[in-house]
């Protein structure tokens, strides 16, 4: 497994965080499907997981940190806003986005599926305009997850992000 981190800052309307980095993982899993992911989140304490796909217009969470695994196909997501970074991902890699990050699908394979999470006690809302004043506060308050939703306790996330 291969971990990168990149910090955006602000782009246009969407805030991003102005403190933590987006987390990347390169090749988790092979061809497993949705239960890998899904058994990994749940096993590290994150919650609300879901699997469908990434919207196909930018758009950020502020309440919630959001954990997005490749189960199936591809996909080009633009990731920081409108002058974010467009990543290609596959099956078996795997994001971390702090709250405030901005993301968009830009293309993705018809077999595409996305299996998210959330640290326990955090839920996404959608967001698809400026962050106020009170937002950006909301954003930088959303609690550090207790656990990497990959490595657990001890793993990449908690060294990075503390």
């Amino acid at each position: 497994m291969h971990a990168e981190t990149i910090i955006f800052e602000p782009s246009d309307w969407v805030p991003n965080n102005p403190r933590l980095p987006v987390l990347i993982y390169r090749g988790l899993f092979g061809d497993g499907g949705p239960a890998d992911f899904e058994n990994r989140f749940a096993a590290n304490g994150w919650t609300g997981i879901w699997t469908n796909g990434v919207f196909n217009y930018q758009h950020y969470h502020s309440g919630a940190h959001e954990v997005l695994g490749i189960a199936i196909g591809g996909a080009t997501l633009l990731i920081g806003g409108p002058g974010g970074q467009a990543l290609k991902v596959a099956a078996g890699d795997c994001l971390v986005l702090p709250a405030g990050t901005g993301h968009q699908n830009l293309g993705c394979t018809a077999d595409f599926q996305v299996v998210g999470a959330y640290p326990k006690g955090q839920h996404a809302d959608i967001q698809t305009s400026a962050a106020s004043s009170e937002m950006l506060a909301k954003i930088s308050s959303v609690p550090l997850p207790h656990s990497d939703p990959v490595q657990g306790p001890s793993g990449f996330l908690t060294e990075t992000w503390r």
